[in-house]
């Protein structure tokens, strides 16, 4: 599964045609499987200005399956993930961002995204990344 991360989709609704965008139409136009975590789905939503536009994309979005990224063990998993990092050098900016890694670390998705939050995911615990 790809998981596509929030600046993905607010640059697909914005209409921004980067790369990762063209990517994620591609995707779509071959049904390649797109899951939406409920943080991402809630981040795209918050930043939408009307309740109508906000239920249009979100009718969108649920086109395809949506899950939970975070449970106990996973935040146990996340923190220590800010952890190792830390001790690297690196400090997250957003938990979210840590999270949605982490998801995507243990449960073996690749992530599609804009975000430079994710490169030392990537580069120091196995993030994989489209």
């Amino acid at each position: 599964m790809i998981v596509v991360d929030s600046s993905i989709w607010i640059d697909h609704l914005n209409q921004k045609l980067t790369d990762q965008v063209l990517r994620l139409r591609d995707m779509i136009v071959s049904n390649e499987p797109i899951l939406v975590g409920d943080l991402i789905l809630c981040e795209v939503l918050q930043g939408l200005s009307s309740n109508l536009e906000a239920k249009a994309v979100e009718q969108a979005l649920r086109q395809f399956p949506t899950v939970a990224m975070l449970d106990p063990d996973l935040a146990v998993r996340a923190a220590a993930n800010y952890r190792l990092l830390r001790g690297k050098g690196v400090t997250v900016r957003k938990t979210i961002d840590l999270i949605v890694g982490t998801f995507c670390i243990a449960h073996d998705h690749f992530l599609l995204h804009a975000d430079r939050d994710f490169e030392p995911m990537q580069k120091y615990l196995g993030l994989r990344t489209l």
